[in-house]
């Protein structure tokens, strides 16, 4: 899904790029399959053993299909969550703000163009320890980035 992994860089953990990525191969499957059941299903089984099944059983959708029980265990799994969510208070769940996490602080974008050494040392320029840098950015694998010729990156950093 383009996302890059190399000795410094882990995109499938940077938050966006991930979601995006997710969100793009959702609706590859979504315009393959027509329905988000189809779409779960084939997600956990993998899109070809879905088609293969599909296509075996003569069947369009997932509730007509004989497949694997884990395959079911998560359809059904994805369709009760996605019902609590909807529905809460159907289901005794009663949250209040004190019950829901903090706001994630305001970030803002280091754009970084030239390779990183030291990124504690990159931290501390921007007053935050490297933990805090980390945290921020878990797609950071190590403690320096290497960056290309014409590649670019987008550091977060909590605004102050």
């Amino acid at each position: 899904m383009g996302l890059e992994i190399s000795e410094d860089v882990d995109e499938r953990m940077h938050l966006e790029k991930s979601t995006q990525a997710a969100c793009t191969y959702l609706k590859q499957l979504y315009n393959r399959f027509g329905t988000w059941t189809n779409v779960a299903a084939a997600y956990n089984v993998g899109p070809t053993n879905f088609s293969k099944s599909l296509s075996e059983q003569k069947e369009s959708s997932y509730y007509d299909m004989n497949i694997n029980d884990e395959t079911s265990r998560y359809v059904f799994r994805i369709i009760a969550i996605k019902e609590i969510l909807s529905n809460p208070e159907d289901f005794g769940f009663y949250l209040s703000k004190e019950d829901k996490y903090a706001k994630h602080p305001d970030l803002m974008d280091v754009v970084v163009t030239e390779t990183i050494p030291s990124l504690a040392d990159f931290a501390h320029q921007y007053g935050i320890s490297y933990r805090m840098l980390k945290f921020y950015n878990p797609w950071l694998l190590t403690g320096k980035l290497t960056v290309k010729d014409g590649k670019q990156y987008i550091i977060k950093i909590p605004k102050k």
